[in-house]
């Protein structure tokens, strides 16, 4: 079986060559953490359960090594970290790098430009979003970028007036009549190059609340709906 290195350097040149879709690619040093989950290991949902097969003339199948992306490998002191959130929000063209939390206590400013940022942009309305939300938000892109996976975080859907969700169910788009988006505990997210079931998984394996996996064909793939509701998963 293929090591976890050669696993995302082949990641890597596949990517390269365009011949998998929604790659994961970078890869770093490992650190003890990863070799703590070498030790004992913790199966991520949806893992494929088969070791990367390259060979001439095949169909390449490419899945995440069942442990890499794990968030109850982490050491406590991973919580202590300073705590910035780097976001881009496609439907305003905004981007922003805010460090939001830090010696323990939140970063008002920021927090407060976070929660414009996760605004309903077509009512143009802003309530102040869970700080829940945006740890485990910070979470799932600390966790990621340890392995060289630095592209912001695109925010797709943050805070829904009743109105703009009333509006989604109307339209045919997927919407719960008693979301959490409305009440500022919901956002929809991901990752340029970053597999949605493999977003999808990490953030699972944080247990902070409910994760939809939305899959969609195209370059940039679906998306994963992250709350701070009962903890449950759905595809859509």
């Amino acid at each position: 079986m293929a090591s976890r290195r050669n696993f995302l350097q082949q990641g890597l040149g596949l990517a390269a060559l365009g011949a998998i879709s929604g790659p994961l690619v970078g890869c770093a040093a490992r650190t003890p953490v990863v070799a703590a989950a070498v030790a004992a290991p913790q199966a991520v949902a949806f893992a494929p359960k088969h070791p990367a097969i390259l060979m001439p003339e095949q169909k390449f199948d490419i899945g995440p090594p069942p442990d890499i992306f794990d968030a109850q490998v982490l050491d406590p002191e991973f919580w202590l970290k300073p705590r910035m959130l780097d976001v881009t929000r496609p439907a305003s063209r905004e981007k922003a790098k805010l460090l939001y939390w830090k010696d323990g206590e939140m970063v008002d400013g920021a927090y407060q430009e976070l929660c414009h940022l996760l605004r309903d942009v077509n009512g143009k309305e802003t309530i102040p979003i869970d700080p829940k939300l945006l740890e485990t938000l910070w979470g799932t892109q600390a966790f990621v970028a340890r392995y060289g996976i630095d592209n912001p975080l695109e925010i797709l859907s943050g805070y829904r007036s009743p109105a703009s969700n009333a509006r989604l169910i109307e339209a045919g788009v997927p919407a719960a009549r008693q979301s959490l988006h409305i009440q500022g505990r919901a956002a929809d997210i991901r990752i340029v190059n970053l597999n949605a079931e493999v977003l999808g998984s990490l953030v699972r394996s944080f247990r902070q609340g409910g994760v939809g996996f939305y899959y969609r064909p195209g370059a940039r793939g679906g998306w994963i709906h992250v709350d701070t509701g009962l903890n449950r998963t759905w595809k859509g």
